[in-house]
């Protein structure tokens, strides 16, 4: 177990590729982690938070707080306890919102409250990909230390082909387990 008693923290944000986070959070658990999930509302739309929850064996963390009792889902304490933040998928808005400091919804907050590394792994069209706002916001991330999980080449939801799909869970997995082992 390469990951054992690790705090990760998965980051789920509004892409088609929202699918794929259900299989990183089994691989992650599987490797020993403990694994915590932020989903955004509109992953919400493409994932259920109980399969995430039922993978993670934790509840999904979704909004600032319980509307039905009031209690709070405190970002500052989720950037504090874990280890490693991976966003996957990085939806084009989000990675904005990132890059530029915007703080709308938990997952954003908590990216501004991390003290650890914080992965992200672009997931779009290609023609969103490959655009200078997109590239820009990427450059923007790297360059405050945030590291990137490049998109794959192959076929996406569109229909089309080429660069844009979320790296396989299985990828992300072994960057996640060479940074710890370095």
């Amino acid at each position: 177990m390469r990951l054992k008693d690790k705090h990760i923290l998965l980051g789920v944000t509004g892409s088609i590729a929202a699918y794929k986070s259900a299989f990183l959070t089994r691989l992650l658990v599987k490797e020993g982690a403990m694994v915590k999930v932020v989903m955004t509302d509109a992953g919400k739309s493409f994932i259920p938070p109980v399969t995430l929850a039922t993978l993670s064996k934790h509840p999904v963390n979704s909004d600032f707080f319980n509307p039905n009792d009031g209690s709070w889902h405190n970002h500052v304490e989720l950037g504090l306890w874990a280890d490693a933040f991976i966003i996957a998928p990085a939806s084009a808005n989000t990675i904005s919102k990132m890059a530029n400091g915007a703080c709308d919804n938990l997952l954003t907050a908590t990216y501004l409250s991390a003290r650890c590394p914080v992965f992200f792994a672009p997931a779009m069209d290609l023609d969103m990909y490959q655009h200078p706002a997109v590239k820009s916001n990427i450059s923007k991330l790297v360059s405050y230390g945030n590291l990137l999980i490049d998109a794959e080449d192959g076929e996406l939801a569109s229909g089309l082909e080429g660069k844009g799909r979320m790296a396989e869970p299985e990828h992300i997995l072994e960057i996640i387990c060479k940074h710890f082992d370095s």
